[in-house]
């Protein structure tokens, strides 16, 4: 019986409806599949590992000549010359002024002639008294007589002892007419000229000097910080650096490091109230006085070395809420636990970490913006990028416009 062409078109319908549906259906599955499962995140981890670390502190300080003197003069009287050139180096003994030694010269000459004077009394007074005394015992003097001569004769040598110390003051006077250098060092500025009036221990300095090799530099740490390396050098947590453990470098106002290396002198018995501080003086040589007085430096002072050590990049560490620092560790079955750490100090790029970690855990590094608790990871070794180097900027060439394309194009 023939089919009609109604029939024929129904039959064809419906066929291509089965087999659109069996396609987009795929027997239940959507079109494409399942959608694929969301893969496993890569995490970049480091062995933490236990190593010694040199534990150090900077500290602020100034720069302190190592000796200093104020050179005034001892006697009164006018400027006559000045035998330095500001801002030289002296030696110590180096005659810096004269003051005019006229009065004082004539003061000194004036007292040697009294000691010879109170010399010749002397010996004709001991010359009476040996007389009398023998005289005396053949009752040729009286005895009084022979008692007055010999009290002269007491009195004539304390004549001549105090024109001796007469000639040793005016010795003295004219000595100071000379100002010479108290010590060896770099002079500065002379407040005086030839021809100024200057008096005894006047209160202006006529020039100061200061010794600046070596110098001293004088650091203030705080109290807390002293008893935090007492206790933790008590419990054993790092040792001494050994003999040389008071060794100091020296960071300058610009960021460079001075050369020579220092040495810790001692440390102040007194706490400042105001501040709670204490000042440490460091002595460093200078022998190109690179260094001068009242320059503001840094020194960096090592504490000593904590043996077993943890360091980590700071990137692997993060921060909660409240501001404490964790981490990610990697278990033994690839999943993620955190840690909360405690953490020491910033050490360059890293933290040194106190607790929270343990030597050869897995610490995760990178991929933290997708690590979660208890999640599975997959690992992979991490290191450091090393930084790229600036390259030059090339010179681009202009995009020519779509106006100058279709230009072009049309040529």
């Amino acid at each position: 019986m023939p089919t009609s062409p109604r029939l024929f078109l129904n039959l064809r319908s419906t066929s291509a409806v089965l087999a659109l549906s069996c396609l987009l259906s795929a027997c239940g599955k959507p079109p494409g599949g399942p959608p694929p499962a969301e893969g496993t995140p890569v995490m970049g981890v480091l062995a933490v590992k236990a190593q010694a670390v040199s534990l150090n502190t900077e500290l602020p300080g100034r720069t302190v000549p190592y000796l200093i003197a104020d050179v005034r003069p001892q006697v009164n009287g006018i400027i006559k010359t000045r035998a330095f050139r500001e801002g030289s180096d002296v030696k110590a003994g180096q005659t810096l002024y004269e003051i005019n030694p006229a009065t004082y010269k004539a003061a000194y000459d004036s007292s040697v002639a009294a000691l010879a004077k109170a010399e010749a009394t002397l010996q004709s007074t001991r010359l009476k008294a040996e007389r009398y005394k023998e005289l005396v015992g053949i009752n040729a003097v009286s005895k009084q007589d022979a008692d007055d001569a010999a009290a002269a004769l007491g009195q004539a040598q304390a004549d001549v002892a105090a024109a001796k110390a007469n000639v040793d003051s005016s010795r003295i006077n004219l000595a100071y007419a000379r100002v010479d250098a108290p010590i060896s060092g770099r002079i500065g500025k002379s407040t005086v000229t030839p021809g100024a009036l200057v008096t005894a221990s006047q209160a202006t300095a006529m020039a100061t000097i200061q010794q600046l090799d070596p110098i001293y530099v004088d650091l203030t740490q705080s109290n807390a910080a002293l008893l935090q390396l007492k206790q933790a050098l008590a419990r054993g947590d790092f040792r001494k650096a050994g003999a040389n453990a008071a060794k100091v470098r020296l960071l300058l106002e610009d960021g460079s490091a001075y050369p020579l290396e220092g040495r810790l002198e001692f440390s102040d018995v007194t706490v400042d109230q105001s501040t709670g501080s204490i000042t440490l003086r460091a002595v460093f040589p200078n022998p190109k006085a690179d260094l001068l007085p009242g320059m503001y430096v840094r020194a960096v002072l090592q504490e000593g070395v904590k043996e077993s050590g943890l360091l980590v990049p700071q990137q692997a560490v993060t921060r909660d809420g409240a501001g404490k620092p964790l981490a990610y560790v990697v278990s033994k079955d690839n999943k993620l636990e955190r840690r909360a750490l405690e953490t020491d100090r910033a050490i360059g790029d890293q933290w040194l970490v106190r607790s929270g970690l343990n030597e050869g855990e897995q610490l995760v590094v990178d991929g933290l913006q997708r690590a979660a608790p208890g999640i599975e990871v997959k690992t992979t070794p991490w290191s450091p990028q090393p930084k790229p180097a600036v390259a030059p900027v090339a010179q681009r060439a202009t995009p020519a416009t779509p106006a100058a394309e279709t230009t072009a194009s049309a040529r």
